[in-house]
């Protein structure tokens, strides 16, 4: 049983410092997995990997409801899908006016057009992947929402970096189609 799990059961258990000791345990590790996804952005980011970090983390509560270090990563990742797609939607409502003033073009920002969209398109289709294959769905989250590599993937979820790679291979080509026959 790893470091993680010990903590994850005694905070199952009711152990109320166990909380606390797994926030330690994991802030290093959740930070740099949101660092990791806010690099990956191409325009000015609004939301910061610290702020994402906390944010998931109260959306994760104390950690009583997770089994195992997986388990908790793998609630984490979808938080930050989340957390993520709100933000995009919020973007995307403030850029269609959302009953605000129009703005004089020089006191506007400019940002680099699609990345919301590709989040909102990809937040849309993902469930459905899940239903078809769940480890893609997996993938994805990891890769797309979180922004870890291949490699930690598949120590997070115990399987080959050659399977992590055919499963994203794989799960783009099927997020590909599904967005084109939405359109």
């Amino acid at each position: 049983m790893t470091a993680l799990t010990h903590l994850l059961s005694l905070a199952r258990s009711g152990d109320t410092m166990a909380a606390s000791r797994l926030w330690q345990a994991v802030y290093a590790e959740l930070k740099q997995m949101a660092a990791a996804k806010m690099a990956g952005e191409k325009r000015q980011v609004t939301l910061q990997a610290t702020v994402l970090v906390h944010e998931v983390w109260l959306r994760l509560g104390d950690g009583a409801a997770f089994e195992n270090r997986a388990h908790f990563f793998t609630a984490a990742s979808e938080a930050m899908r989340r957390i993520l797609v709100d933000q995009a939607r919020r973007r995307l409502s403030q850029k269609r006016g959302s009953g605000e003033e129009a703005l004089p073009i020089e006191e506007t920002e400019i940002v680099a057009a699609g990345t919301d969209e590709k989040i909102l398109q990809v937040h849309e289709v993902l469930d459905d992947l899940a239903l078809q294959a769940p480890r893609q769905a997996e993938v994805v989250r990891l890769h797309f929402f979180v922004g870890l590599t291949n490699d930690e993937i598949a120590a997070l979820l115990g399987i080959g970096e050659s399977t992590v790679r055919r499963e994203w291979t794989l799960a783009k080509a099927w997020l590909f189609q599904a967005i084109q026959g939405r359109r």
